[in-house]
């Protein structure tokens, strides 16, 4: 991709003072699957205890990363995540119902 930074195919791309590719001024991540897997990761788990689905992490992440099918790695990322999967509502039991609580008497 250096090769062709300034011509018309990288006209997206740029390379940043800190030796960073930019792909509309986004952080374009290597096609290692490690690095992948832990940016997905660390984004993940740095929501604050919070477990976002796929299309509140895609959301956020796009915002920071660029890669090459982004999408389907963060759906896949996701989808195996044993945290979020038991939070689903199709795993959860359903409520009782609903007992009338006493009304108070004043003496």
């Amino acid at each position: 991709m250096k090769e062709l930074l300034g011509s018309d195919q990288a006209k997206e791309f740029a390379l940043g003072d800190d030796g960073v590719l930019r792909f509309k001024g986004i952080i374009c991540v290597p096609s290692d699957a490690e690095v992948r897997r832990l940016i997905l990761k660390e984004w993940h788990k740095s929501r604050l205890s919070l477990y976002p689905d796929m299309t509140k992490m895609y959301q956020d992440l796009k915002k920071s990363f660029w890669w090459q099918g982004i999408k389907k790695d963060v759906a896949q990322f996701v989808s195996a995540c044993l945290t979020l999967q038991k939070a689903k509502v199709e795993h959860q039991r359903p409520d009782g119902t609903f007992q009338p609580l006493d009304i108070p008497v004043w003496k």
